[in-house]
C-alpha cells in the first residue's frame, strides 16, 4: 500500500523534538536572564572564551612525537570527520593555534591580535577556518554553549532586534554595573567563573535605550522590564548571526562599508537624517560577526583601506561605522594568507602597524606519509569510488611523491630523501635514532612550506579513475603517469630546475614501488605456512645444537650430524646478519625461546619479525625457480606452472588487497623485473 501525503507528514512529526526547539528559541524578560546568569555565568563569556571552550568540549588526547608531548584536539578529528572534513598531520600547528585561543581567552594579549594562518595553497587553512565556524554554530545550540541577546519593543507588538546581537548585560548603565556584578558574583571564588560586563551597546540600541528611558522618566528598571526582551542566540553563518566571512573582490566593486555597515538611503526620508542610527544598516561583516568569529579569506590581498579597520578592530575591539562613534565589538578575527602575500606584508614599511598586531601560525603541508595517505583515502575509498578497484599502493605512491617534493635535502651525507621520508613516517633505519629525527626536523626550518599541493594529487587520481574506462581497477602506474604528464602544465612550477627535480623524485618513487611489490610477490610465493613452519623447525633445531655444542639428528637417516652451517647462514644472510654477529643472533633466538618456555608459551616464528622475514626470503629463493615466474613474460606457461601462479595470485588477492586484474598486472610486472635479472637483495 502506497503511503498518503498525510501519512508521510505524520511520520515526520514523530521525529520532531518540539521541546528541544523551544529550548533553543527561548525568550524571556531581563529579570529571568539575570537568574540564568547567576546560575550559569558561562553564558556571558566573550568570543575567545567561547571558542576555546568549544574546542576543549570535544576532548583532548596526549600524544608523544619525537619525545615532545603534543595535545591532540579531537575537535579537529572527530568533529571534523562527522562533518565531512578532517585534518591530518598538523597536531603540532593546531596545538599552537589553540594555545593562542587559550591565551586570548585568559586575556593575556592575544585577544588583541589578528590571528593569521600562513601557509602554501591547499594546506588546510580554509578547512581549519570552516571547522571553527561550524563548531561555533553547533556549540551555540548546546546547553554548554548557549548565549543570549535582546530586542526592543516597537509599535503594534513588533520587536526590533539589536543588529549586532549584543550581550544583554551591556544594557546595564555604567554607574549600576559594580553593584549588580557584586551580587551576581557573590560567593564566587574562581576568577574564571566571575561575570564581567565588557563594552557598550551599538549606536542603534543606544538610541533606542535613550528614547525609551526618557519615556519612562529615567526609571531604568521599569524601562528594561517593559521594553526589552531577551532571547537565545543561535550562531549561524547562513543567517549572518555571529559568523562572518569576508573575501577580497575587485577594488572598484568593494569598499570598507562591507566591513562596518552603510547608510540605508530609503530610511533617511522616514527618519530625516543620515546620522540617525535607525537609517543605518549595521550589517557589515564586523557588525554581524559580533559575539562570534569573522574569517578574512586571503586577508593580505585586501586594499590598505580595509586593513586600517582591522587595526582598531583587533587592538581596541572597536569599529568605526560611518557617521557614528566607535562601536564595541567582541569577536575572533581569523585571517589566512599564502607565502607571497605574507612576504609582501613583511617588505611593506607602511604595514608595520598590522604586522605588530598579527599572530602568525604556520600551516605547512603534511610531511608524514601516513597522514598524507589519509588525506586521499578520505575521497578515494570503496564507499566513494564505485565500480572501480583501487589497487594496493596506488594512493601510497602518489602520497609518497607529494611528501618528497616538500622535504628539504638532508644535511646528513649518508641519508637519502626517501630514507628521510621513512624516518619521518616512524620507520627505524640502522644508525639513526629518535634524536637524529629531532635534529633533522630542527635543521629544516621551513620544511613543508613549499612543494606539491594535495589538490594536484587529488586531481590526477581523479583523472586516472576516469581515463581508463575499460579497466576494472586503477593502479600506481596509471596515477604516476598522470602525475608526470601534468607537471609541464602545472601553474605553480616556475622553473626547469624545479620540473626536473620533481621528475627525478617520480623516478625515486617508482624504484621504491618496485621494491614494495617485489617483496609482496616474494611473500605470496613464500606464504606456504607448512613449508615455513618446517623450515623454521629445521633452523631452530640446528641453532639449538650449535649454541649447545650438540649434534642434530637427521630426520631421514636417523644419524647424528654436525649443525647445518650452510642452512643457518643462508637464512641469516637474508636479513644482513654478518658472520661476526651470527653467534649473538643465534643466542638471542634461543634466549627468546627459553623465556617463552618459562612462561609456558610456545615459540612461533611470526612473533619475531626479523626471523619471519628471513624465513620468507629463504623460502622464496628455494621456490621461485619451481614456479617459473619469468614464464609469465613469454606467455608460454605449462599447466603445473599455471596452477602454482594461480595459488600465488590468490594469496595476493586474499592477503594484500588485490583484485584479479591488479594481481595479474603486478605478477607480470615483477616477472619482467626477474626476467631482467633484478633479484631481491
Amino acid at each position: 500500500m502506497v503511503a498518503s501525503g498525510r501519512n508521510i507528514l505524520s511520520s515526520v512529526r514523530q521525529h520532531l523534538n518540539l521541546q528541544e526547539y523551544q529550548k533553543k528559541h527561548w525568550e524571556g524578560t531581563f529579570v529571568e536572564y539575570l537568574d540564568i546568569v547567576r546560575d550559569h555565568p558561562e553564558v556571558t563569556r566573550n568570543a575567545y572564551q567561547r571558542l576555546y571552550d568549544m574546542i576543549i568540549s570535544h576532548g583532548v588526547d596526549e600524544i608523544y612525537e619525537n619525545k615532545d608531548k603534543i595535545l591532540r584536539y579531537r575537535f579537529f578529528n572527530d568533529f571534523a570527520a562527522n562533518h565531512g572534513d578532517a585534518i591530518f598531520g598538523l597536531d603540532r600547528q593546531l596545538m599552537q593555534l589553540v594555545n593562542a585561543f587559550k591565551s586570548a581567552a585568559q586575556g593575556y594579549g592575544t585577544d588583541r591580535r589578528v590571528l593569521l594562518l600562513h601557509g602554501p595553497v591547499g594546506s588546510s587553512k580554509s578547512t581549519i577556518a570552516r571547522l571553527l565556524k561550524k563548531g561555533l554554530e553547533e556549540y551555540s545550540k548546546t546547553d554548554q554553549g548557549m548565549l543570549f541577546t535582546f530586542a526592543w519593543r516597537g509599535e503594534n507588538g513588533v520587536w526590533h532586534k539589536d543588529p549586532m546581537h549584543a550581550e544583554p548585560l551591556q544594557l546595564i548603565p555604567m554607574e549600576a554595573r559594580p553593584a549588580i556584578l557584586a551580587q551576581l558574583n557573590e560567593h564566587r571564588l574562581d576568577d574564571a567563573q566571575m561575570v564581567q560586563i565588557r563594552g557598550e551597546v551599538s549606536p542603534y540600541s543606544r538610541f533606542m535605550f535613550n528614547e525609551r528611558l526618557q519615556r519612562y522618566g529615567g526609571d531604568w528598571v521599569a524601562m528594561i522590564e517593559n521594553e526589552v526582551k531577551v532571547y537565545r542566540l543561535i550562531l549561524s553563518e547562513q543567517d549572518r548571526i555571529g559568523i562572518g566571512t569576508f573575501q577580497p573582490k575587485d577594488e572598484k566593486n568593494q569598499d570598507s562599508t562591507e566591513l562596518t555597515g552603510d547608510i540605508n538611503y530609503r530610511k533617511i526620508a522616514e527618519f530625516g537624517s543620515d546620522s540617525d542610527p535607525r537609517a543605518f544598516n549595521f550589517d557589515g561583516e564586523l557588525n554581524i560577526a559580533n559575539r562570534g568569529l569573522v574569517e578574512f579569506i586571503e586577508v593580505l590581498k585586501l586594499d590598505v583601506a580595509f586593513l586600517y579597520d582591522l587595526l582598531s578592530a583587533s587592538q581596541e575591539h572597536k569599529i568605526k561605522p560611518k557617521k557614528f562613534a566607535q562601536t564595541d565589538i567582541d569577536e575572533v578575527i581569523l585571517g589566512h594568507t599564502n607565502e607571497p602575500e605574507y612576504r609582501r606584508l613583511q617588505n611593506n614599511e607602511f604595514m608595520e602597524a598590522l604586522r605588530d598586531r598579527t599572530v602568525k601560525i604556520d600551516i605547512p603541508y603534511v610531511t608524514r606519509l601516513a597522514d598524507e595517505i589519509k588525506i586521499y583515502e578520505k575521497d578515494f575509498n570503496k564507499e566513494k569510488v564505485k565500480g572501480k578497484h583501487i589497487a594496493p599502493h596506488t594512493i601510497e605512491v602518489a602520497a609518497m611523491w607529494a611528501v618528497l617534493t616538500r622535504l628539504l635535502p638532508p644535511k646528513h651525507a649518508n641519508l637519502t630523501l626517501m630514507q628521510k621520508l621513512k624516518l619521518y613516517n616512524g620507520k627505524s633505519l640502522p644508525g639513526f635514532t629518535e634524536d637524529n629525527v629531532i635534529e633533522l626536523k630542527r635543521e629544516a626550518v621551513n620544511e613543508g612550506m613549499s612543494g606539491i599541493s594535495p589538490r594536484y594529487i587529488q586531481d590526477k587520481i581523479s583523472n586516472a579513475l576516469v581515463a581508463h574506462a575499460d579497466a576494472t581497477c586503477v593502479n600506481p602506474f596509471m596515477v604516476l603517469h598522470e602525475l608526470e604528464s601534468g607537471l609541464r602544465h602545472h601553474s605553480l612550477i616556475t622553473s626547469e630546475e624545479q620540473l626536473r627535480h620533481y621528475k627525478e623524485l617520480l623516478a625515486v618513487v617508482k624504484e621504491e614501488y618496485e621494491d614494495i611489490v617485489k617483496n609482496e610477490v616474494q611473500r605470496a610465493i613464500a606464504a606456504d605456512e607448512d613449508a615455513l613452519t618446517r623450515l623454521c623447525a629445521n633452523y631452530i633445531d640446528n641453532v639449538k645444537a650449535y649454541t649447545q655444542r650438540e649434534k642434530v639428528r637427521n630426520r631421514y637417516t636417523g644419524a647424528y650430524e654436525e649443525p647445518d652451517e650452510r642452512l643457518m647462514r643462508s637464512i641469516e644472510e637474508k636479513i644482513d646478519i654478518p658472520e661476526s654477529r651470527k653467534d649473538d643472533f643465534r643466542r638471542e633466538i634461543m634466549n627468546y625461546i627459553g623465556a617463552l618456555a618459562i612462561d609456558g608459551k610456545k615459540f612461533d616464528y611470526k612473533t619475531n619479525e626479523r626471523l619471519q622475514k628471513a624465513l620468507e626470503l629463504k623460502l622464496f629463493e628455494d621456490q621461485k625457480d619451481t614456479i617459473k615466474l619469468t614464464s609469465l613474460v613469454s606467455n608460454v606457461i605449462d599447466k603445473t606452472t599455471q596452477e602454482k601462479i594461480d595459488v600465488v595470485k590468490a594469496r595476493l588477492i586474499r592477503d594484500f588487497g588485490y583484485n584479479e586484474e591488479s594481481a595479474t598486472d603486478v605478477l607480470t610486472f615483477v616477472a619482467s623485473i626477474f626476467a631482467r635479472g633484478h633479484t631481491k637483495k
